[in-house]
């Protein structure tokens, strides 16, 4: 069985290495990373992605439009998403979840917290 990938999609060098470190806390995930929504779309063709956590405020293609560009795909509508960003109020989660992000998290956020979901999406 092939290991899970798990794209980055955030514009902050801290953020990535952030998160990168709690997937790799949770073992064998291949690890792929976008410094914005563009790069995103472009690794999404030529990696067999099973998750995607991606932050809303990015240059060129933000999270939102990501998110929508991927739920109107059938090759990536059934992808899982979570949204990790600071815009944490209940106007922007309600976006975020009518676009298709399956979750929402607030940054700062609890790393075994989103381990957990993550565990639970990929199990």
């Amino acid at each position: 069985m092939r290991n899970r990938t798990i794209l980055i999609a955030d514009d902050s060098a801290t953020m990535r290495s952030m998160l990168v470190a709690v997937v790799e806390e949770l073992g064998d995930y291949q690890i792929v990373e976008a410094s914005s929504g563009f790069e995103a779309l472009r690794l999404l063709p030529r990696e067999n992605v099973d998750l995607i956590l991606t932050d809303i405020n990015m240059p060129d293609i933000n999270g939102l439009e990501l998110i929508s560009y991927l739920r109107n795909n059938p090759n990536y509508k059934n992808i899982p998403v979570f949204i990790i960003s600071t815009e944490g109020s209940a106007r922007d989660i309600e976006k975020g979840k009518q676009l298709g992000a399956n979750e929402y998290v607030i940054k700062p956020f609890s790393p075994p917290a989103l381990q957990q979901l993550i565990r639970q999406y990929l199990s």
